[in-house]
């Protein structure tokens, strides 16, 4: 088994970006970035059953945001053999289309795995290699074990009328705010939370990412459309050859999304963050 490794990396980090003003993938663990750390998981495998021959990052579309990402990182990517292609203006889906063009065609099968995922256990991406030579897509999840509720977003009723704007001609509701309702409450049996990497053959995630409808939150979403589309479970019913497998995964595989997972992350992986030097000095 040939395996090609895709790393999007071109989102812009805005949710990490409103508590730290950078990208969570420059954040420093124990002297190497995010980004290093999670691509280094995929140098570090051996099997006689399979061998990581390619493995694709994707960085920013935007000229400058690309030649920004290149002095940053590129250097220590090409040391780790990896390729950099330019990655999607909005959607996550462009940026794993482009990568996608450049994982060379011999691999037989496609891994994905978020840049912002650096703490997973080589056991578990070893156990995810090993169940794509049988099926054709696999997955890590743990079970959801709270309580899963779907709310809407209404706006807030007005506190009050403002005294000066009424003076001013302008008596209109001050402080709109937004508040969330709870619409329903969902069954959580049976709800997995979905890890990376997701490993494909190789042919099943190309020909997923053909399809006309793109929408999607991972790539597993668009396999799961083709498969259901090609061996529909309603008429030959759900197997390993037209579903997405799901393999335990584990709780320290964390995706960093805010500032308290980087604290969380340099926890699990035992290193420490940087003493005096901005993050995108000290590598």
């Amino acid at each position: 088994m040939k395996i090609g490794v895709i790393i999007p990396a071109a989102g812009a980090s805005a949710r990490y970006r409103t508590e730290a003003q950078r990208s969570k993938l420059d954040e420093d663990l124990g002297g190497k970035s995010v980004l290093q750390r999670s691509v280094e998981l995929f140098t570090k495998l051996d099997s006689p059953d399979w061998t990581i021959t390619s493995m694709v990052v994707a960085g920013p579309a935007a000229d400058d945001a690309f030649a920004e990402f290149k002095q940053r990182h590129a250097d220590k990517l090409a040391i780790l053999g990896v390729t950099l292609v330019r990655g999607g203006l909005v959607h996550r889906w462009e940026t794993v289309k482009n990568a996608l063009a450049a994982v060379p065609a011999d691999c037989t099968h496609i891994a994905v795995h978020d840049a912002a995922r650096p703490c997973t256990p080589m056991e578990l991406i070893e156990r995810l290699l090993d169940a794509a030579m049988k099926h054709a897509a696999v997955v890590p999840g743990v079970p959801v074990p709270d309580t899963i509720k779907r709310t809407i977003e209404i706006d807030a009723p007005a506190a009050g009328r403002d005294p000066l704007a009424a003076i001013l001609g302008d008596d209109a509701p001050s402080g709109s705010k937004k508040m969330r309702l709870v619409e329903a409450t969902l069954d959580r049996a049976d709800v997995y939370a979905i890890q990376t990497p997701q490993v494909f053959r190789a042919d099943v995630l190309r020909r997923a990412y053909e399809q006309s409808d793109l929408s999607s939150t991972d790539d597993a979403s668009l396999v799961e459309r083709l498969l259901a589309k090609e061996n529909p479970p309603a008429r030959v019913g759900c197997s390993p050859e037209n579903c997405v497998v799901v393999l335990d995964a584990d709780p320290r595989n964390i995706k960093i999304t805010r500032l308290g997972d980087l604290r969380m992350a340099r926890s699990i992986l035992g290193v420490s963050g940087p003493q005096d030097k901005p993050a995108h000095r000290r590598f």
